[in-house]
């Protein structure tokens, strides 16, 4: 009967111990896991809760072995051929009664820890959704100026993590909606000599509505004139992957940030090098923002550390740390007092970017944030999620004020128009989807039919800009309907 029950236990224990490694090896967290490993800061939340319930796995793997090998007998039955009675019966050894009372306590206390890492309040999310990336090819150190860069570099001095993290795997979950059998192929995408040779990363429209600029994958970024639809000339080139393009509100130059590390403030007017500002340790730039008065930039980078850069300075003005993930979104407040980022595990962080103090944390999303952007009032915030949801936060309470649902895909990059009255969101589903702030209804869907979106923009007269994995930048009418390829992809 006791040996029965022992086995019971056994396989009680062996099925908690697979509960603990399936919330480690889970798709979401195995990705970050296995991406980050534990190579984060040593005191990294989301590595610490891993690391312990890989310790609780296989301390409920040795109870069910000591169990299944009836090592640990209750002492209620009496070993065979010990004696009922007398001195040598007080002397027999027949179990270790506060071995197996923790054994049997132990699957309890695990099962109430999983359950509390699940559903509990501080439970910090963590399905990854991926990021449009190449793979890396051996590069140089980006801290060194390139040789026709004759400007000096500023490295910013914030210890980064004991590892740079790698960039997540590219996006694999866009898919398009379910169609009927055998649909009919679409037409050939147009083409032209000039154009992106892979995805479109970015968006930016000019202070004056006339041009464009666009990163990519293929590590450029081109400047484009509207009206007359044609490029105007490659603005630059990174070492790597280009993720972010801005006008600065000085209107004669920009600053355009990618994977190698790399700001850059160049003249719009001829892409001449006016100031390369070089993360250092810090890795790659994942985000870039500007201020409105173009005094300060913020950079979210892979590490987890955001920057704020004196742009009049030219240097560091704070090294922020302490993210553990990838800073996957970074937006600034209409006033420029204060700055968003958030991270890969959909964590938000409210910054003073003045002191460079944290004023707010809060778990936003159940996966990565992917696009941010402070409405007019500066009370309130928008942000896109790999939750495939986008919400409206009150900034002054801290709380959820509204929220936008339709994505059937990774909500990758948001932008506001010039009124703040709607708002434009593209996707990995394939789709970018135009709302109203005020009621969070749906206004029109754009379908690309062609693959994720990962850049959107609005045009000055309100039509909507759109660029992704295509290689093409689309014009799409406010009010709904087919696309127009503004500016078309290079022949692959």
């Amino acid at each position: 009967m006791n040996k029965g029950a022992d086995r019971l236990l056994a396989l009680a224990l062996v099925v908690v111990a697979i509960g603990c490694l399936a919330r480690i090896y889970w798709p979401a967290i195995g990705e970050a896991f296995l991406w980050r490993g534990f190579s984060g800061p040593p005191m990294d939340p989301a590595s610490l809760r891993l690391a312990g319930f890989l310790v609780a796995a296989f301390a409920c793997l040795l109870g069910a072995g000591l169990f299944w090998a009836g090592l640990l007998p209750d002492r209620s039955g009496q070993a065979a051929g010990a004696p009922l009675f007398g001195r040598a019966a007080e002397m027999q050894d027949v179990g270790r009664p506060g071995l197996r009372r923790v054994f049997l306590v132990l699957p309890l206390v695990v099962v109430a820890a999983l359950a509390a890492d699940r559903f509990g309040p501080w439970h910090e999310g963590g399905d990854i959704a991926s990021e449009p990336v190449e793979p890396k090819a051996d590069e140089p150190n980006p801290g060194e100026p390139k040789a026709n860069e004759p400007k000096g570099q500023d490295v910013a001095s914030a210890p980064p993590a004991s590892e740079p993290a790698a960039p997540p795997p590219a996006p694999a979950e866009a898919a398009s909606p379910p169609e009927a059998a055998n649909p009919p192929a679409p037409p050939p995408l147009p083409t032209q000599p000039e154009g992106h040779r892979d995805s479109v990363v970015w968006l930016a429209v000019a202070p004056d509505g006339h041009s464009i600029m666009s990163a990519s994958t293929d590590h450029t970024i081109k400047l484009w004139d509207i009206a007359a639809k044609q490029l105007i000339r490659t603005l630059g080139v990174h070492k790597d992957m280009a993720r972010t393009a801005l006008f600065m509100p000085d209107g004669v130059s920009a600053l355009t940030a990618g994977d190698d590390g790399e700001i850059v403030q160049r003249k719009l007017s001829d892409g001449a090098v006016l100031h390369v500002f070089s993360s250092g340790g810090n890795g790659g730039v994942r985000k870039l923002a500007i201020s409105p008065d173009g005094k300060h930039a913020i950079s979210g980078h892979d590490t987890g550390n955001v920057i704020v850069w004196d742009l009049k300075k030219g240097a560091v003005l704070h090294a922020m740390s302490g993210n553990g993930w990838s800073v996957s979104a970074v937006a600034v407040s209409p006033d420029g007092r204060q700055a968003l980022s958030g991270s890969i595990d959909g964590t938000l962080k409210l910054w003073d970017i003045e002191s460079g103090k944290q004023l707010r944390r809060w778990h936003g999303h159940e996966r990565g944030t992917y696009g941010a952007a402070f409405t007019a009032d500066g009370h309130h915030l928008v942000t896109g999620s790999g939750d495939y949801t986008i919400k409206l936060w009150d900034l002054d309470s801290g709380r959820e004020a509204r929220r936008f649902e339709g994505h059937e895909g990774t909500v990758y990059a948001l932008a506001l128009s010039a009124d703040g009255q709607r708002l434009v969101s593209g996707s990995l589903d394939g789709t970018a989807r135009l709302w109203d702030m005020d009621t969070g209804n749906q206004i029109a869907m754009f379908d690309s039919r062609t693959g994720p979106i990962y850049a959107v923009a609005f045009t000055a007269d309100g039509t909507v800009l759109t660029g992704g994995n295509d290689r093409t930048i689309r014009d799409w009418p406010a009010a709904g309907g087919d696309s127009i390829v503004l500016f078309a992809g290079a022949p692959e």
